[in-house]
């Protein structure tokens, strides 16, 4: 017994979509066996590991990947310095108030026409739209951190004589940090979900566009072994920011629950 609850709680969680993929194989078998946009869940396994052994499966994932990160980075990096900028200096909140509150509910699909005049296809225009679309919740999240600073942090900074940057290096980021995490966790998924969609749209590589081709070529078996790749690297990705997450709050003595 006490060997077999914990290979019960392992294989718990997997118990739903393992009856909703053998679901989907009665069904891919049966009913839905000539069906253009459903296919077998072993037909796809077999779709996977030809995409994986031709290396499409890797360059697509690759690319995304870099471009999720790369604009996943640019985004917080700006966020966090004008959270810190805004959250700091009330009168640089109420000027920027009017731009941030007109730009922020702004779709970041909709920017893509303007980034590809700009940029064209390719890296760069992918890159802008993840940046535009992770940028938000870092500033948000960051700028209301800062104001929820306890006072005597800040009295303290201004005893010891420190220049803003001072402040904001030693006294504020620390501070700050924990609740910071949420937003780069919602940028994770953010910038991941950008990128395929940017990709489906109008990029001409990556996971998205490998998703797109397998559509347009009536492969199903391929187009669902695309999106449950996407899945599974959107997991991963969201694994590991809760992993570092976690981490970052032992080194500074929180308790994560």
């Amino acid at each position: 017994m006490a060997m077999a609850d914990p290979l019960m709680g392992l294989l718990r969680p997997l118990a739903l979509p393992l009856a909703a993929l053998a679901g989907l194989e009665a069904f891919a078998r049966t009913l839905g066996r000539d069906s253009d946009s459903l296919a077998a869940p072993t037909a796809a396994v077999v779709s996977f590991f030809s995409a994986l052994k031709d290396g499409s499966l890797l360059q697509a994932t690759a690319f995304t990947l870099s471009c999720a990160g790369l604009g996943l980075l640019i985004g917080m990096a700006l966020g966090l310095l004008f959270g810190l900028l805004t959250g700091l200096s009330r009168r640089a909140a109420a000027t920027s108030f009017l731009t941030v509150e007109m730009l922020r509910p702004v779709p970041s699909v909709a920017l893509i026409p303007i980034a590809m005049l700009a940029f064209g296809f390719g890296v760069s225009m992918e890159v802008s739209v993840i940046a535009f679309a992770t940028f938000w919740p870092m500033l948000i999240l960051c700028q209301n951190a800062v104001r929820q600073l306890e006072p005597r942090l800040i009295e303290v900074s201004a005893a010891l004589q420190l220049t803003p940057t001072q402040r904001a290096v030693k006294i504020v980021l620390p501070a700050v940090l924990p609740r910071l995490f949420v937003a780069f966790r919602l940028g994770v998924a953010i910038a991941l979900i950008v990128a395929v969609t940017v990709e489906i749209a109008a990029n001409p590589d990556g996971m998205g566009y490998a998703l797109m081709l397998a559509q347009q070529s009536l492969s199903p078996a391929l187009m669902m072994a695309w999106l449950g790749w996407i899945g599974l690297v959107g997991f991963a990705i969201n694994a590991l920011a809760e992993r570092v997450q976690r981490a970052v709050a032992r080194r500074m003595g929180e308790v994560q629950r």
